[in-house]
């Protein structure tokens, strides 16, 4: 049940951070748009965790090939944010004449100054779209207040991804590595690849509403693009910046491995519930009949939503809705998204298709575990 409280916060989202790290996903969608876990895209993740904590006035900030995302989110009604003051707002790209659309927080952020002047909220939650989490933002926000700090971040411990590790190009999106004195960040590193457990920023940041319109309207004034290397790092000695560990389960998105390995450790039940069981996760309805198995077909291990028909065989499986699995086809390890077509006899394993994807009759299509086989939408094998 949601958290019908109004908390005193509002929410920022930047929906297409990232979107470069995954450019087959991304082509026709931002990272927000991504689908994963069989029904859900990755905003809903982070829109459900701040519905739950009582944020009712949320700003979505688009930057590009967003139509995807206007479409899933609607009015915001599955996630109770359809209301005549502050839900749901999304905010289209915003450029000067003689400037392009703005790319870095800085600029996102002072796009919508004006806005966030008017509202009435103490403090402003921001958060990207690539990670997957059951989030308390109370419990942060209560941190943040308590400690008396002028920012916090939410981090959690673990190893850096094999993506990040071995990156040649970090063009496609900056990481932030933090370097605490108890709950203080003392240093913010930048694409660090120092090896071993890390204090991995999630890019989940508490200000006083006020606090960043000032923090932002003088980093934009002199010419300031990202909120990280920009305004915090270079006043670290004069700012109280603080650290909030997150402990729960995660799923971050920053590689098409990464995506496929994600999804695929939703077929634990263990990993499952760690990511569902706290609260649910609101998505955008879609009336399907449930789930039909044919005679003969033969499921094991798999997550299948609603409307798909099964007729062949299925194995560590993710299926959306909608999908059709024909007879005599035999699919493992594959995600298949929203109404894709397996033919009968047809045979595909590690493989990963975008919606409205059809694998003929008869065809093999395979891949391995350290490289599954992506088929772009309404392609046609």
């Amino acid at each position: 049940m949601m958290n019908t409280n109004n908390t005193n916060a509002l929410g920022i989202i930047f929906p297409n951070s990232y979107d470069d790290l995954v450019p087959d996903l991304t082509i026709v969608r931002l990272m927000a748009s991504i689908p994963f876990a069989g029904r859900y895209r990755m905003i809903d993740f982070v829109l459900s965790s701040m519905a739950h904590s009582g944020i009712d006035n949320i700003t979505v900030l688009v930057r590009e090939n967003y139509f995807s995302l206007l479409d899933h989110l609607g009015s915001g009604r599955e996630w109770d944010l359809s209301r005549k003051n502050g839900g749901l707002n999304i905010f289209p790209p915003f450029a000067h004449k003689n400037m392009g659309v703005y790319t870095g927080r800085v600029g996102l952020i002072a796009s919508i100054l004006g806005f966030l002047k008017s509202q009435k909220e103490k403090y402003v939650v921001m958060s990207d779209a690539n990670i997957a989490y059951n989030f308390d933002f109370n419990t942060l926000l209560d941190a943040h207040i308590a400690s008396g700090a002028d920012v916090t971040i939410a981090y959690t411990k673990q190893e850096f991804p094999e993506s990040i590790i071995k990156a040649d190009d970090f063009s496609k999106g900056m990481y932030f590595t933090l370097d605490l004195d108890g709950e203080r960040v003392k240093k913010i590193n930048i694409n660090s690849q120092e090896p071993g457990v890390q204090n991995f920023a999630m890019n989940i940041y508490v200000f006083e509403r006020e606090y960043l319109i000032k923090l932002v309207n003088e980093a934009f004034i002199n010419g300031g693009t990202y909120l990280e290397r920009d305004v915090l790092v270079p006043q670290l000695d004069e700012i109280k910046v603080n650290g909030y560990e997150y402990t729960g389960y995660v799923a971050r998105i920053g590689s098409l491995k990464e995506y496929f390995d994600e999804n695929m450790r939703l077929l634990d039940d263990a990993n499952l519930s760690a990511l569902f069981g706290k609260n649910p996760i609101y998505t955008k309805i879609r009336d399907d009949n449930p789930t039909r198995y044919v005679n003969g077909a033969s499921a094991k291990n798999v997550m299948v939503a609603d409307g798909c028909v099964i007729e062949g065989e299925i194995e560590n499986c993710i299926l959306f809705r909608g999908v059709k699995v024909g007879k005599g086809a035999k699919v493992k390890n594959a995600i298949l998204m929203q109404d894709t077509v397996i033919e009968p006899g047809a045979e595909a394993e590690y493989v990963i298709t975008d919606k409205k994807v059809r694998i003929s009759e008869g065809k093999e299509l395979k891949g391995t575990s350290t490289f599954p086989v992506f088929v772009a939408k309404k392609q046609v094998v």
